[in-house]
């Protein structure tokens, strides 16, 4: 079945994270993905380890579900076969920095000219046109400037990283939302347009409420741990057995379960706990009544215990304990793959669920190079003898 973005041509030039991310969402949800790179090295990230008969699997979770094209971006000829492919494409995706697309002769005026359907999605570090634009940047260096690192760790620790490119993440998400945008747009108006997305406008937007908090109110956010900001109690608590759960229990449609699931209804009454504002005043007051609940208790039971509640909770897992988790196969939260070279490769599968035009993993990531004649005869055309003088000149 063919997915809902079917028929729509997408050119990625980008690297690392964000930009290959954002295209293969696009790819999965059934977009025709052609993966530009360097010739005989490609993508930065194939060079980066852990790898599986020598494949990386860092760019193997990135770049399912697209087409390798190997081009020279130094050669004036590759960069004429560039802008013939920008020709018939209606996305291109970049992560360049800003200035680089201009200096190779494929800015937006340029390319604009060439197809003025054609959408150009350009992330970015610090976004396009400003004082800090030609910055280097990534997924930490945005996490520290923007404060989500101030944000993470423990009260009484050092600032911290995410434990994951929470950044990157946002920033090919935020990205792909801009360009099925720009494409609705153009069914009306047959003109596409720049999606401009910058990791430090991703980040900044994942700061919840800590901006108008501090500006208005004069509070400064800062780390906390795993206890929740807004609700008490909400936090990770170790059980007897050693095993860490985290609940939350804070609102005031959970907290009266909560206290009737620990047997002491009474709390109800008590004015440091009668309301959420209380609560949030009294914070250690009641997490350490929740913990001794729970360190007196198998996490079993304290899991069994809290889901009769209907209390939101989790056992902290192990990304041992996600990957083997027969849930996680059976949502189709993990996936497997075949790639030409590693064999079975599982990875995190489609998040995006559609009834009438589902994703689906078409293919894993590309060889190197390996659709570059059959792009160009696909979408230019080109006949096979072109196709190997473009690669006897080191065009491709």
């Amino acid at each position: 079945m063919a997915g809902a973005l079917s028929g729509l041509k997408v050119l990625d030039l980008s690297r690392f994270i964000a930009g290959p991310h954002c295209a293969m969402q696009l790819g999965d949800l059934g977009a025709d993905v052609v993966k530009v790179e360097r010739t005989r090295l490609g993508d930065d990230t194939r060079s980066l380890g852990p790898y599986i008969e020598g494949e990386s699997i860092y760019f193997m979770m990135y770049n399912r579900n697209k087409r390798s094209l190997t081009l020279n971006f130094r050669n004036p000829a590759a960069q004429d076969l560039l802008r013939r492919l920008v020709a018939e494409t209606d996305i291109l995706i970049e992560n360049f920095r800003p200035g680089t697309m201009e200096k190779m002769g494929c800015g937006w005026d340029v390319l604009r000219s060439i197809n003025p359907r054609l959408i150009m999605a350009r992330i970015s570090g610090y976004g396009q046109g400003n004082a800090l634009s030609g910055n280097p940047c990534f997924d930490g260096i945005a996490q520290a400037t923007c404060g989500l690192m101030d944000l993470t760790g423990q009260p009484d620790g050092a600032p911290s990283m995410a434990g994951t490119f929470v950044v990157d993440y946002a920033s090919a998400l935020y990205a792909a939302v801009g360009i099925l945008a720009a494409v609705e747009q153009r069914h009306r108006t047959g003109v596409g347009q720049v999606v401009d997305v910058s990791l430090m406008g991703s980040a900044t937007s994942l700061l919840m409420t800590a901006i108008p908090d501090h500006l208005v109110r004069g509070h400064q956010a800062t780390r906390l741990g795993n206890r929740d900001r807004y609700a008490a109690p909400g936090n990770s608590f170790k059980a007897g057995d050693g095993v860490w759960v985290h609940m939350v229990a804070g609102n005031d449609a959970h907290f009266p379960r909560f206290v009737g699931m620990i047997g002491r209804p009474g709390l109800l009454a008590d004015p440091r706990f009668a309301t959420l504002e209380a609560r949030m005043a009294n914070v250690d007051a009641i997490e350490a009544i929740a913990a001794e609940w729970i360190g007196a208790r198998s996490s079993d039971e304290v899991l069994q215990a809290l889901h009769r509640a209907e209390l939101p909770c989790a056992r902290v897992q192990t990304v041992a304990d996600v990957a083997t988790s027969p849930y996680m196969r059976e949502a189709g939260h993990v996936v497997d793959t075949v790639h030409p070279r590693a064999g079975v490769v599982p990875m995190q599968g489609l998040p995006i669920r559609l009834s009438e035009t589902p994703a689906g993993i078409r293919m894993a990531a590309p060889v190197l190079g390996a659709h570059s004649g059959e792009v160009l005869a696909d979408w230019l055309g080109m006949a096979p003898a072109d196709i190997e003088a473009a690669r006897g000149a080191g065009i491709v």
